[in-house]
């Protein structure tokens, strides 16, 4: 008579995640542990690391053939998280934990040799899938329990050990729950940016880097190196409002899938900056087992690319999906994946390959052909997503160092400004994560009434500068976040005219 028991897992799949069933059947024969169900090396690794845990843990370890079945079979399965569940499955199935034991839960958590529980990545995912499949009770590493907490409508219990989970299932040992605070959990923070009142001069950027920040709009600094482009792109941060308590566990969320922060909750909104090196997948997101790429998690963030012409073609094209839709979706063989990408895309160029083309102070030593070669490394449909194009000028250097020229009160002012823009786009879309940068055509058409006057200067602006409808409309966004930053209800040539200026080309 065999005993077949069943333990609940579950697996990342992309942004969500999908209930699994780990079974285990223990039969006379040879003493040998077998894994089927597409499992790959680092669970079929977990063999002896299972064995090693439940002998340390001062428990029987069956001296029978056991096979270890995880359901569905056709789905693709990674990670060492099902340790936990695969050991429960072997001590129920042995006839040490009973099934009413371990049912109405689930469980996770990668195995040390002595029994010891480590962490994992993606834990909000599986308490999020937990608590879809009906689930009361979920059981991770006691360093999961802080990102997993922030799951309402589960209950999440840390576990040190497997002998302390054992003695609670016997109910011999009662180990709380957890529960978690946004206000007191242990933090992710990005470190110091510089603000609006470091940078000296540079009115016009500073203006645009406000206009981004109230409409979350992407934007272009262009310039001779030295001018600051980096800087300013850095203070950008600081300007957008806080993460909310929804936002706060997504961006966890990509961050734990993607091994970055697996025991504390980001709470700032991201900055990340690859490389112009990386590679697609690295900026997209995917692999053999898919993760997070870098515009996931630059997710209700910035994601900076600097001296953006040195990135390859290739990867600034895989850009132009993600900056339209706001997510992104990898397909491969075994399937396909999505993850959210709702990021602000901050870049830099130079205007030429020296960088001192239009540079009042140096001369420029590149040729009319390397110019244009150089700018047309960013094709238009490229450009055409973004909505703020920015010319930055050098400071004179005998100003850097004049206090009467820093402005101390800027960064405050900024920041008073942009929360009456995200108020007013908050009270008019009736949601507090939209705004105008991702207002669709049909709801400018309905939601946003524009003068004559407006009509026609946009018309003849569009035809004089032979802009596509793509920039027609971001110029209605831009014009709407200008007339928001002024209190005005309605949006008039002046907002239009401003939005314009931000229009040129590199």
């Amino acid at each position: 008579m065999t005993t077949v028991a069943k333990v609940l897992s579950a697996a990342p799949l992309g942004f969500e995640g999908h209930l699994i069933e780990v079974e285990s059947d223990a039969t006379k024969g040879l003493p040998v542990l077998q894994i089927v169900g597409m499992a790959d090396k680092a669970i079929s690794e977990a063999k002896e690391r299972v064995k090693s845990a439940i002998v340390n843990s001062l428990l029987d370890y069956p001296t029978r053939r056991i096979t270890i079945n995880l359901a569905p079979a056709e789905l693709p399965k990674d990670g060492t998280h099902y340790d936990l569940a695969i050991a429960l499955a072997i001590l129920a199935s042995g006839g040490q934990l009973r099934q009413s034991e371990i049912n109405n839960a689930a469980f996770a958590g990668e195995l040390a040799l002595d029994g010891s529980l480590r962490p994992i990545k993606g834990a909000i995912t599986l308490a999020e899938t937990a608590k879809k499949a009906g689930l009361s009770t979920i059981y991770l590493p006691v360093a999961n329990v802080q990102q997993a907490s922030l799951v309402s409508g589960i209950t999440v219990i840390g576990i040190a050990s497997l002998k302390d989970l054992y003695l609670h299932l016997k109910q011999e040992v009662v180990i709380s729950p957890s529960v978690a605070v946004l206000d007191t959990i242990t933090a992710v923070t990005q470190g110091e940016h510089p603000t609006l009142d470091d940078v000296h001069g540079q009115e016009q950027a500073k203006r645009a880097l406000i206009i981004a920040a109230a409409g979350h709009h992407n934007i272009l600094l262009t310039g001779p190196p030295g001018t600051g482009k980096t800087m300013l792109a850095r203070t950008l941060t600081g300007l957008l409002p806080p993460l909310l308590s929804n936002e706060k566990i997504a961006v966890t969320k990509l961050h734990s899938l993607a091994g970055e922060s697996i025991d504390d909750v980001v709470t700032v909104r991201p900055f990340r900056s690859p490389h112009h090196t990386a590679s697609r997948i690295a900026l997209i997101g995917g692999g053999t087992h898919p993760k997070p790429g870098e515009i996931s998690l630059a997710h209700l963030g910035v994601l900076f690319l600097d001296e953006v012409p040195e990135y390859p073609r290739a990867v600034l094209e895989s850009l132009r999906q993600p900056l339209e839709d706001r997510r992104v979706s990898v397909s491969r063989v075994n399937g396909h994946v999505n993850y959210p990408a709702d990021f602000m895309l901050v870049a830099t160029m130079n205007p030429c390959p020296c960088g001192f083309y239009g540079d009042t102070t140096r001369e420029c030593s590149c040729t009319s052909t390397q110019i244009l070669s150089y700018q047309r490394r960013l094709s238009g449909p490229f450009l055409d997503r973004i909505d703020l194009i920015v010319t930055v000028s050098r400071v004179p250097n005998d100003t850097l160092l004049d206090h009467q020229s820093m402005q101390s009160s800027q960064q405050s002012n900024a920041l008073n400004i942009i929360k009456i823009a995200s108020d007013a786009q908050s009270n008019r879309y009736k949601s507090s994560g939209k705004n105008n940068s991702n207002l669709s055509s049909r709801e400018i058409k309905n939601d946003l009434t524009l003068s004559a006057d407006v009509r026609q200067l946009l018309g003849a602006a569009t035809d004089r500068l032979n802009l596509s409808a793509r920039s027609y409309f971001k110029i209605i966004r831009v014009a709407r976040t200008i007339a928001d930053l002024d209190g005005s209800s309605d949006i008039t040539t002046g907002h239009v005219s401003e939005a314009l200026q931000y229009r040129q080309s590199t």
